[in-house]
């Protein structure tokens, strides 16, 4: 059937016998940034949330001035605002 769970209809827990991190601990929240007008600044912030610890995803949106960020577990709003300046756009707050 092409999933992860094992052939007794039971769940895997990966080759270390870790258990995967549940997908209902992670937090998605919006950003809106502004200052981003191409595929390069995408790239830019992207990178630099991106390599923030705890970061699981991170959406840009340019056209709309949105960067939503997934995190395992509460966002570091400051933390994230600190790179998008960093990177060179300016975070303006939670959307």
């Amino acid at each position: 059937m092409g999933s992860c769970c094992t052939p007794d209809h039971s769940c895997s827990s990966g080759a270390d016998g870790a258990t995967p991190a549940a997908v209902a601990d992670t937090v998605t929240t919006a950003y809106t940034v502004s200052g981003m007008s191409c595929g390069h600044c995408k790239a830019a912030i992207t990178a630099a949330v991106g390599a923030l610890p705890g970061v699981v995803s991170v959406d840009v949106d340019v056209d709309g001035g949105l960067v939503t960020v997934t995190t395992g577990g509460a966002p570091d709003d400051a933390a994230i605002a600190a790179a998008v300046e960093d990177a060179g756009y300016e975070p303006t707050g939670r959307a």
